[in-house]
């Protein structure tokens, strides 16, 4: 049959991207226990999947992204080898530079602070990986909410300070021989804010998380700095960003911070 992609375009036009995107697939994600040890779990996700396109052709096979997805699939190596999946994409749709993310939800079990009740804490977060003919990159990304205390409100306040939930969104990368866990990850950031969000408090537990996060008050500027700091310790990581955003309780607008960092790049 007739090729129309593969036919020839005189418009002289290079396109960065072109591909496919919100293709639902389950991908497989290696976690870290409370045990140390580790296991991996299916999750469902969203794939968005480019390919650069020479201005000679007059479109991509876009089938063939998802025979790649397909492929791996039936191996269970989804999300495993992203390097080698961005590869696939480079061969088989004869381009110079290809592009993958997969956005997913990942539980962890959290445990009350007084009660020791567990429940499942939901994140969104993605894997995303470029390969731009031999130069691979890698990022992980998490949204992870925390509580923050208005150290203004408390310092002026007879009684009281406003306190609001606030996101926190981080991506970072790391060498190819290098492993950043997303549990390891989601606590530090968990760790920055006044206090962490649970799924799950009784009353105790209640008590406990807002006189913690009254006795840390922060602003998102606090917050920024901690995670800064945290990932600049982070021998691991050559590159972050982060921001955060307070949903702010007694202002019409929401508060927010951001910080990008290359750490070896100089």
């Amino acid at each position: 049959m007739k090729d129309v992609q593969g036919q020839t375009d005189k418009r002289n036009i290079d396109i960065q991207k072109v591909g496919v995107k919100n293709v639902e697939i389950p991908l497989v994600i290696s976690r870290k226990l409370k045990s140390g040890k580790t296991d991996s779990q299916k999750v469902y996700a969203k794939a968005k999947m480019s390919v650069s396109l020479n201005r000679k052709y007059k479109g991509t096979h876009m089938s063939r992204f998802i025979e790649i997805l397909n492929d791996y699939r039936k191996q269970n190596l989804v999300g495993v080898d992203i390097k080698k999946m961005l590869s696939d994409m480079q061969e088989r749709l004869e381009s110079k530079n290809a592009y993958i993310k997969f956005d997913f939800k990942y539980f962890i079990k959290k445990t009350a602070p007084k009660s020791g009740l567990e429940a499942l804490m939901c994140y969104d977060c993605y894997f995303e990986g470029t390969l731009d003919e031999d130069d691979y990159k890698f990022y992980l990304g998490a949204k992870v909410p925390v509580a923050t205390l208005c150290p203004c409100s408390k310092e002026i306040s007879d009684y009281g300070a406003h306190n609001q939930r606030a996101l926190v969104k981080v991506k970072v990368s790391y060498p190819e021989n290098q492993h950043i866990w997303l549990e390891d990850l989601i606590k530090d950031i968990e760790e920055a804010g006044s206090s962490e969000v649970y799924s799950l408090l009784k009353r105790e537990d209640e008590k406990a998380v807002t006189e913690h996060a009254y006795d840390n008050p922060k602003f998102v500027e606090d917050v920024l700095r901690d995670v800064v700091l945290k990932l600049e310790n982070n021998k691991t990581i050559n590159f972050f960003e982060v921001e955060i955003e307070a949903f702010e309780s007694i202002h019409n607008h929401n508060a927010w911070a951001y910080q990008k960092s290359e750490k070896y790049s100089k």
